[in-house]
C-alpha cells in the first residue's frame, strides 16, 4: 500500500551496535494461551506466536463473510487511489467463540465520524459459524482520509469479559454471553467529549489490567486532525476491579530518563523537508531544512501498548506536527516514566549509502544526493536519518524473549521502506534493518534463541523514486539507469536477534484475481514483479510456519527455510491497508481481504 503512503506524506510534512548472543539477557518465556487470541498480536508482548498449535492445511475458505459494508465507497474515494485505506481489528478468539468487528453507516471523504462500528460474537456449532450477538459502540475514528488511513477500532478479551472502545476516551465492559453493557468505564468523569479519542487497540497484560491510549484535540471531527495542537494525550490503565489510572504523555516524558535527543517543546521548531524547487537535495552541503511548529508529544495513532513479563509497559509518542521527533517510551508498572529512547540520529544510511552522492544528472540519470552531501544523511533534511512515526501506521512494539524491543518506523529516503529499530530493555539502540513500515514483527522462539519475522518489501513503480516524486532526480527501481538500486521485489523474511537474515520468501505471483459472485475466480497477469505483502501482524505456529496475507488476495503458509507450503486465494487482489491474522486452538486461520473475513481450514 506504498502509493497511498507516499501520497499522504506531503500533507503530513507540511503540517507538520548489534546485540550478539553472548550479550543477550536471560530469555523470558510468555505463558502459553493455546485457546486464546485475546488481543492485537496475540499476547502482551505482541509476539504473534502460538507455542502449542499448528495450522491446518489451507484447503478451503470454510467461512467467507462481509464485515465492512463501506468497502466500495472507501475504494472509490480519490485519495484511496483504488486501494482500501483501512486498518482492521484482528479476529479475537476465546475457545469456540470469535469476536470480529463490522462497519456500516455512511462513508464520508471529509470525516470518519459518519460511519458506525460494531463488535460481533460468532461461535462454532459443529462446522457452522453462527452469529450470537452484535454490540453497537458509539466510538468513531478520528480524522479523515485527508489526514491518514482509517485508524483501527480494536477490542480486547480479559477478566471473563470483552472490553470495547467507546467515544470520549471511554471503554465498554461487555458481557460475553449476551453482548449487554456491564459498565462504561470513563477515565474523564461523566463527560463524553467527541473530540477525545480512544486512539489505540486495547491491550491486556494477562493479569487483568487493560491499557490503551487517548488523544484529545480541540477541533471537531469535520476539521483536519492537524488544524491545532493536541489538548492532551494519556496512557490509561483499567484494573480488573475497574480502577482507573491515567497519566499524560507530557508527564511520562518529564519523568523518564531521555536516551538520545531531548524532547522538543510543543511550541519549538522541528525539521521538515526541503522544497521540491530545491532538488536535488540537500541543496547545499551545509543547508538547513525548513522548520514547522513541533506540536506536543502525544501517543502515536494505533499504537497497541506492549507489556513485558516484568510489568514494564512500552508505547510510542510523536510530535503532533512533525513526524521526525519520536520516542519509544518505557513505563514502570506504577505508571511512571522509566526511560524514553529518541528515534532521531539513529541511522546513517542515506546519501551515498541508499543511493549515490553527486550523480543527479537530470532526467533519466541515476539520481542521488547533490554533490558534496554529507555521507549518510537524509537528503530531505541534511540531518542524520531518524525513524519517523506516521499516524497512517499500525506498527506496535514487540518485546523479544531477551527483553529487547523491536519497533517498525518509517523512512522515505530508502524507497519508503522504513526501518525496523531494535532497542535494549535499558533503552539503548542496538541495530536496525531497512524495512519496518507499518509492521509489528513476530517472534519465533526455538532452542535457546529466537528469530524475528516480518515483511520486507522492496518498493518500486512509477512515481516512486528514492527520496522524492520527481523522476528527474529520483528514479524508481524500474529505470534502466538505476539498476544499482536492485529490482522491485516483495518478501517475507526471518532474521536472527541481530537482524541478520536467516531466510527469505519472495512473492512471485503475477496474477490479479477477483472472486465473482458465483464463486468463480477470474485473473489477469499484470504484476510482473509480484505483489506487496499487506499483513501488519502475522501468525507463527508451533512449527515456525508463518501465515501472512499478500495484496494478491492470497493467504500464504511459509515454512521454515522460506519454503512455500501452501496458499489460498480469498476475494480480491487489492492495494490494501493492513489485515492482521489469527489462529485458534484447532489450527483454523482467520484472515481478512477486501472487507471479508475468511476462516481457512483443511
Amino acid at each position: 500500500m506504498r502509493k497511498l503512503c507516499r501520497r499522504l506524506l506531503p500533507s503530513l510534512v507540511v503540517l507538520c551496535c548489534g546485540l550478539v548472543a553472548s550479550q543477550a539477557q536471560t530469555l523470558l518465556t510468555a505463558p502459553a494461551t493455546p485457546n486464546f487470541w485475546p488481543q492485537w498480536a496475540q499476547n502482551a508482548q505482541h509476539t504473534e506466536f502460538l507455542n502449542t498449535t499448528t495450522g491446518q492445511p489451507l484447503n478451503q475458505n470454510a467461512v467467507n463473510l462481509i464485515y465492512d459494508f463501506n468497502v466500495d465507497a472507501e475504494k472509490n474515494d480519490p485519495n484511496a487511489l483504488g486501494g482500501l485505506s483501512v486498518h482492521y481489528q484482528v479476529p479475537l478468539i476465546d475457545g469456540n467463540d470469535v469476536y470480529i468487528e463490522s462497519k456500516d453507516g455512511t462513508y464520508s471523504p471529509s470525516t470518519y465520524s459518519t460511519q458506525r462500528w460494531h463488535q460481533n460474537k460468532y461461535t462454532w456449532q459443529g462446522s457452522n459459524f453462527v452469529k450470537v450477538w452484535t454490540f453497537n459502540t458509539d466510538w468513531f475514528a478520528a480524522g479523515s482520509l485527508n489526514d491518514f488511513w482509517e485508524p483501527v477500532y480494536h477490542a480486547v478479551l480479559a477478566n471473563g469479559v470483552l472490553y470495547d472502545p467507546g467515544q470520549g476516551g471511554t471503554i465498554f465492559k461487555i458481557n460475553k454471553t449476551n453482548g449487554a453493557v456491564i459498565k462504561r468505564i470513563n477515565p474523564f468523569g461523566t463527560t463524553i467529549d467527541p473530540n477525545t479519542y480512544t486512539a489505540s487497540p486495547l491491550s491486556t497484560d494477562g493479569h487483568g489490567n487493560i491499557f490503551y491510549n487517548v488523544i484529545q484535540i480541540s477541533t471537531p471531527p469535520t476539521q483536519s486532525f492537524y488544524t491545532s495542537d493536541v489538548v492532551n494525550s494519556w496512557l490509561v490503565r483499567v484494573g480488573a476491579d475497574d480502577s482507573i489510572t491515567k497519566v499524560s504523555y507530557t508527564t511520562l516524558l518529564s519523568q523518564a530518563v531521555i536516551k538520545g535527543d531531548p524532547v522538543p517543546a510543543g511550541n519549538g521548531r522541528c525539521s521538515v523537508s526541503f522544497l521540491d524547487s530545491q532538488l536535488p537535495w540537500p541543496p547545499q552541503p551545509n543547508a538547513n531544512p525548513q522548520t514547522t511548529p513541533c506540536g506536543t508529544q502525544r501517543a502515536a495513532m494505533n499504537i497497541a501498548p506492549a507489556i513485558a513479563a516484568d510489568g514494564t509497559i512500552y508505547t510510542v509518542s510523536r510530535a503532533h506536527f512533525a513526524t521526525r521527533y519520536n520516542y519509544l517510551i518505557a513505563i514502570n508498572s506504577n505508571m511512571t516514566g522509566k526511560w524514553a529512547a529518541s528515534m532521531r540520529n539513529r541511522l546513517n544510511d542515506g546519501c551515498g549509502v541508499s543511493f549515490p552522492i553527486g550523480n543527479p544528472g537530470g532526467a533519466g540519470a541515476n539520481g542521488g544526493c547533490r554533490a558534496g552531501a554529507t555521507f549518510g544523511v537524509d537528503p530531505a533534511t541534511n540531518e542524520p536519518p531518524p525513524g519517523r512515526v506516521l499516524d497512517d501506521s499500525s506498527a506496535s512494539p514487540t518485546i523479544a524473549p531477551d527483553g529487547s524491543i523491536f519497533f517498525g518506523a518509517y523512512t522515505l529516503y530508502n524507497f519508503a521502506q522504513g526501518h525496523m529499530l531494535h532497542f535494549s530493555a535499558n533503552g539503548d539502540f542496538l541495530n536496525s534493518f531497512n524495512f519496518g513500515w507499518d509492521n509489528t514483527p513476530a517472534i519465533y522462539p526455538h532452542g535457546n534463541t529466537y528469530s524475528v519475522v516480518f515483511k520486507n518489501n522492496h518498493y518500486g513503480g512509477a512515481n516512486f523514486g528514492d527520496y522524492c516524486d520527481d523522476p528527474n532526480w529520483c528514479p524508481d527501481r524500474s529505470n534502466p539507469n538505476a539498476s544499482f538500486l536492485g529490482p522491485e521485489q516483495y518478501f517475507v523474511t526471518q532474521f536472527d536477534p541481530n537482524l541478520n537474515m536467516e531466510w527469505t520468501f519472495r512473492n512471485t505471483n503475477t496474477n490479479s484475481c477477483t472472486r465473482q459472485p458465483d464463486g468463480s475466480i477470474t485473473c489477469t497477469s499484470d504484476h510482473p514483479v509480484g505483489f506487496e505483502w499487506c499483513v501488519n501482524a502475522a501468525v507463527v505456529d508451533a512449527n515456525g510456519t508463518v501465515y501472512a496475507n499478500s495484496e494478491d488476495g492470497n493467504l500464504y503458509a511459509i515454512g521454515q527455510g522460506g519454503v512455500l507450503l501452501q496458499n489460498i486465494f480469498q476475494q480480491l487482489a487489492i492495494g490494501a491497508a493492513y489485515t492482521p491474522a489469527s489462529m485458534d486452538s484447532k489450527g483454523r486461520i482467520y484472515s481478512q481481504n477486501d472487507g471479508h473475513l475468511f476462516v481457512v481450514t483443511k
